[in-house]
């Protein structure tokens, strides 16, 4: 997918100026990428899904699919993707067999053939065993993997997910992950939009970080991360800790309670040497975790401050 120069200025009303949600956006995802779009609330994440899965007019710029533009082609563009939005949006009282089979029919696969698809898919996303009972009885998490298989249903060879797994738990997830990491692996190139960091750090290979309808950052998901200059973590410590800490230079060390301790230091800064002024100080580790998600800092550190743009009205075209 190539985006270039991508803007969308949406109508505030008459006398008022239009409120800019893209501002110049150009971005690249390469095929077969796994990819994570990330943003604050009004950052324009959801404006620029919406133009790419043509629910939303561009004002200027161009989009790609594979090489075919969404405004000169669009049917040919919307049978290269397939979108999973955030809200659940397919009817309650069908059967997901018949959800997915029916959703295969609009794109124009046979329904022999829409049949062969809809086992696979369901039996890939654990729903096989609910084939034949009411969606509206499925748990949230099985809606939400449901939206997925009927994604797949067209073969397509982009898949944008707009916060797949927002309001599941842990568990339900980690099987999601699962299921997209097959996904990709089997050649499709997708694209991911979430507010759990830790699940684009898990998942991605390339982000781009939007902030106010701008990029700020896009590239290698590691190369990202190493931009970090500062890395922590919490230590747990046998016994309690003295009252007087040691002091490590270029080192912040403190006492989170009587037995652990928070410590944030250069990236470039052997850890052994902590180790050994702990020692020294008769203070032995026990364990050691990192003390916060990396890409969280990364994005912290990325995103401009102050309050966020107005935000832009939902999928108005």
């Amino acid at each position: 997918m190539s985006i270039h120069d991508l803007r969308k200025t949406y109508d505030a009303g008459p006398r008022k100026p239009g409120i800019e949600a893209l501002k110049g956006v150009s971005l690249d995802v390469a095929e077969g990428d796994f990819f994570a779009l990330l943003g604050p609330n009004g950052a324009g994440k959801s404006t620029l899904i919406g133009i790419v899965s043509s629910l939303v007019n561009l004002s200027s710029g161009s989009v790609r699919i594979f090489g075919t533009d969404i405004t000169r082609d669009r049917d040919a563009a919307m049978r290269l993707m397939g979108l999973v939005p955030q809200e659940i949006n397919f009817n309650t009282f069908e059967q997901p067999l018949d959800i997915l089979v029916n959703y295969a029919g609009f794109y124009g696969v046979p329904r022999e053939e829409a049949i062969v698809r809809a086992e696979e898919e369901l039996r890939r996303a654990q729903l096989w065993d609910k084939a034949r009972m009411m969606s509206r009885t499925l748990s949230g998490g099985m809606k939400r993997r449901l939206m997925i298989a009927r994604a797949m249903m067209t073969r397509p060879r982009l898949l944008i997910l707009d916060e797949p797994t927002a309001g599941v738990d842990i568990e339900i997830r980690r099987g999601m992950w699962q299921t997209l990491r097959e996904i990709n692996a089997a050649g499709t190139t997708i694209i991911l939009t979430t507010h759990y960091l830790e699940e684009a750090e898990h998942l991605c290979r390339n982000l781009a970080i939007i902030d106010r309808g701008t990029i700020v950052a896009s590239g290698p998901m590691k190369a990202l991360l190493a931009r970090l200059d500062v890395e922590g973590f919490v230590l747990d410590i046998d016994g309690t800790l003295p009252a007087t800490l040691p002091e490590i230079p270029g080192i912040t060390v403190c006492a989170r309670d009587d037995h652990t301790l928070d410590i944030d230091m250069p990236r470039a800064m052997d850890l052994n040497q902590v180790f050994a002024a702990l020692d020294a100080a008769g203070i032995r580790v026990r364990s050691m975790r990192t003390k916060s998600n990396r890409l969280e800092e990364l994005f912290v550190s990325m995103v401009t401050a102050g309050p966020p743009a107005a935000a832009a009205p939902e999928a108005r075209a």
